[in-house]
């Protein structure tokens, strides 16, 4: 990794392509990382990541549409609705014709549902803070910032809309 000056002074960052497989070798055994705890969770419950996933952002947006949640989420209809039929029957969510337009259907955890979802962003959380803990106040930073300039624009709206909500 080399860093140049450019003459309005901005700092430019050289890396070299085998820098840069290391650094995504990272995020693959990272990530492996960061689902292994909620995967053993959701395995013992018969459910999969895509039903974490609609967990976690119906948590934190409490209410939203199933369309805002396929924008955030990226999949097809199809798709989604298994995995919400599945939640809706099970009872961990609850799903709300809206007031305005009778066509939304508005999506909330039930008491179970937050409870299961609780459970696995505990895990995850704790993975995250014992890791930043070690990595430091600056790498955080960092690791944020690198976070978010990987995301695609439409993504990062959705982020940042959601990142200011407290949600412990």
């Amino acid at each position: 990794m080399t860093e140049t000056q450019t003459p309005g002074g901005q700092t430019l960052l050289f890396l070299t392509d085998e820098q840069l497989r290391k650094g995504i070798e990272a995020m693959f055994f990272a990530y492996r990382g960061f689902t292994a705890d909620p995967d053993r969770i959701l395995d013992h419950h018969g459910y999969g990541r895509a039903h974490h996933r609609a967990l976690h952002f119906i948590s934190r947006t409490p209410g939203t549409t199933v369309n805002n949640l396929l924008s955030i989420l990226g999949v097809t209809k199809q798709s989604l609705n298994r995995v919400l039929r599945t939640l809706i029957e099970d009872e961990l969510v609850e799903s709300r014709i809206g007031t305005h337009d009778k066509r939304e259907r508005h999506l909330f955890l039930t008491d179970t549902g937050s409870a299961l979802e609780t459970e696995l962003s505990t895990a995850q959380r704790e993975r995250m803070r014992l890791a930043y803990r070690e990595a430091g106040p600056e790498a955080v930073q960092g690791f944020r910032a690198v976070l978010e300039a990987m995301m695609d624009p439409e993504l990062r709206h959705h982020f940042n809309q959601m990142k200011d909500v407290r949600h412990d």
